[in-house]
C-alpha cells in the first residue's frame, strides 16, 4: 500500500514513512544527479542485497517520488529516475543535511 493510501494524523510523519528504510534515503540522493539503471544502483550502493533494492524501488515508485522506465531493444534494460516530488523531497533534505554536517558529522 501506497504511503498517500494509509492514514496519517501528522504531515511530517507522511514524509517520513516515505523514507523509511535503510537504504531510501542513498537511493534518492543517487538519482538526484542522474536517472540510472539498476546494475548503476547496486554498484553506487554498496553492501545493498538485490531484493532489498527492488524492494526499495517499488515503494518509492509506488509514493511517486521514483519513476521507472523500460527501454525495449535488442536487450530489455529498466531506468529509474525522480518524479518531480522524488526532486521535491530530495531537496527537502538539504536543510537537514546541513544541520547533520554542522551537529554530527565528526570534523
Amino acid at each position: 500500500m501506497s504511503v498517500r493510501a494509509r492514514p496519517h494524523f501528522c504531515s511530517l510523519n507522511a514524509a517520513v514513512d516515505i523514507l523509511s528504510g535503510k537504504w531510501k534515503i542513498l537511493l534518492l540522493w543517487e538519482l538526484l544527479e542522474q536517472p540510472r539503471r539498476f546494475g548503476e544502483l547496486r554498484r553506487l550502493v554498496p553492501g545493498i542485497r538485490e531484493k532489498v533494492l527492488i524492494e526499495q524501488l517499488r515503494e518509492l515508485e509506488a509514493d511517486g517520488v521514483v519513476a521507472r522506465k523500460a527501454f525495449d531493444g535488442t536487450r530489455l534494460h529498466v531506468e529509474y529516475s525522480l518524479t518531480e516530488a522524488g526532486v521535491a523531497l530530495t531537496r527537502a533534505l538539504e536543510p537537514l543535511t546541513q544541520w547533520s554536517l554542522e551537529h554530527v558529522v565528526p570534523r
